[in-house]
């Protein structure tokens, strides 16, 4: 089922439909939703899955260990893919605000959950907005770029984040990218 050629979406897809099915509902974050988003102009080896509730969390090692992975610290790893996985605790959040979205995605007979595109900006610049983190704002404008985002609403949240400058900033370099 797991093999090295096995693209991440498919990977994720795996991932959360074996965690539904042993009752513990997750979302992929971060870095792989800007993968999946761009068509990995970014690529990312990391699978964030953040938990919906506390339900599940000890059963999480017996549903990935029947899928072949072994846990390494806080991370999950499979000898046959370079992926690595991490589970997040609860709340499903962007900054201060709860997720308003889930996208759904289908895989073959598997769904995988994962976060919207706004959303996805949203967790980006949550990054580049607390952490400074320069690379989560590229991967930001490359999701903006590649797919369609509520401008409007990242602005808004933005502003709800203390983020009003940075929002700009963002805004700035995006047209920027945009011209190129």
């Amino acid at each position: 089922m797991i093999r090295k050629s096995l693209p991440l979406t498919d990977l994720a897809a795996i991932i959360c439909d074996a965690c539904r099915k042993n009752g513990i509902d997750v979302v992929l974050s971060g870095g792989a939703c800007v993968s999946i988003y761009t068509n990995n102009t970014y690529e990312s080896f990391d699978l964030d899955f953040v938990l919906l509730s506390n339900i599940g969390r000890k059963n999480i090692g017996f549903v990935l260990e029947a899928l072949g992975f072994r846990k390494d610290g806080r991370h999950y790893r499979h000898p046959d893919t370079p992926y690595i996985v991490e589970f997040l605790s609860p709340p499903l959040s962007v900054g201060e605000e709860p997720v308003r979205e889930i996208r759904e995605m289908r895989r073959g007979k598997r769904t995988l959950k994962l976060l919207s595109p706004t959303d996805c900006v949203k967790d980006r610049l949550a990054a580049f907005y607390h952490w400074n983190d320069r690379p989560s704002l590229d991967q930001a404008i490359m999701v903006c770029k590649d797919t369609q985002v509520d401008l409007r609403e990242v602005k808004r949240w933005s502003i709800n984040e203390g983020m009003r400058d940075r929002f700009d900033l963002f805004k700035k370099t995006l047209a920027k990218a945009e011209k190129h």
